[in-house]
Protein backbone atom coordinates (compact mmCIF):
# COMPACT_ATOMS: atom_id res chain seq x y z
CA UNK A 1 0.00 0.00 0.00
CA UNK A 2 1.42 3.00 -0.90
CA UNK A 3 0.06 7.05 0.83
CA UNK A 4 0.64 10.13 -0.79
CA UNK A 5 0.11 13.34 1.32
CA UNK A 6 -1.44 16.72 -0.86
CA UNK A 7 -1.05 19.77 0.14
CA UNK A 8 -4.40 22.08 -0.11
CA UNK A 9 -4.55 25.66 -1.33
CA UNK A 10 -6.86 28.15 -0.24
CA UNK A 11 -9.92 27.23 1.03
CA UNK A 12 -9.22 23.21 0.09
CA UNK A 13 -8.34 21.23 2.91
CA UNK A 14 -4.76 18.78 2.88
CA UNK A 15 -5.46 15.19 2.32
CA UNK A 16 -4.37 11.94 2.36
CA UNK A 17 -4.64 9.30 -0.77
CA UNK A 18 -4.23 5.28 -0.12
CA UNK A 19 -3.39 3.41 -2.78
CA UNK A 20 -3.05 -0.34 -3.50
CA UNK A 21 0.30 -1.83 -5.74
CA UNK A 22 -1.37 -0.93 -8.83
CA UNK A 23 -1.48 2.39 -7.80
CA UNK A 24 -5.55 1.93 -7.46
CA UNK A 25 -7.08 4.67 -5.38
CA UNK A 26 -8.32 3.29 -2.24
CA UNK A 27 -9.06 6.21 0.23
CA UNK A 28 -8.94 9.44 -0.09
CA UNK A 29 -9.52 11.32 2.96
CA UNK A 30 -8.66 15.11 4.91
CA UNK A 31 -5.68 14.57 7.36
CA UNK A 32 -7.88 15.96 10.15
CA UNK A 33 -10.85 13.31 9.27
CA UNK A 34 -8.59 9.34 8.69
CA UNK A 35 -11.66 7.74 10.66
CA UNK A 36 -14.38 6.96 8.40
CA UNK A 37 -12.66 5.93 5.29
CA UNK A 38 -9.49 3.77 7.10
CA UNK A 39 -12.61 1.66 8.62
CA UNK A 40 -14.50 1.65 5.28
CA UNK A 41 -11.42 -0.47 3.24
CA UNK A 42 -10.77 -2.26 6.91
CA UNK A 43 -7.56 -0.57 8.22
CA UNK A 44 -9.44 0.89 11.37
CA UNK A 45 -7.39 -0.67 13.97
CA UNK A 46 -4.35 0.65 12.52
CA UNK A 47 -5.26 3.91 12.73
CA UNK A 48 -3.44 5.56 14.94
CA UNK A 49 -0.29 3.70 13.31
CA UNK A 50 -1.05 5.34 9.77
CA UNK A 51 -1.61 8.94 10.97
CA UNK A 52 1.76 9.00 12.91
CA UNK A 53 3.12 7.83 9.29
CA UNK A 54 1.48 10.65 7.72
CA UNK A 55 2.04 13.19 9.90
CA UNK A 56 6.15 13.16 9.35
CA UNK A 57 5.77 12.41 6.03
CA UNK A 58 6.34 15.63 3.29
CA UNK A 59 3.47 17.20 0.90
CA UNK A 60 3.65 15.40 -2.32
CA UNK A 61 6.10 12.30 -1.13
CA UNK A 62 4.72 8.77 -1.93
CA UNK A 63 5.64 6.35 1.04
CA UNK A 64 5.02 2.47 0.91
CA UNK A 65 3.55 0.80 3.55
CA UNK A 66 3.74 -2.97 4.04
CA UNK A 67 0.91 -3.92 6.14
Amino acid sequence: MYIIKVKGAAKIPDYVQLRDEKFTLLAYFRVDRPDKSLEKIGLGDKTEWIMDKIKDLPFGQILKLEI
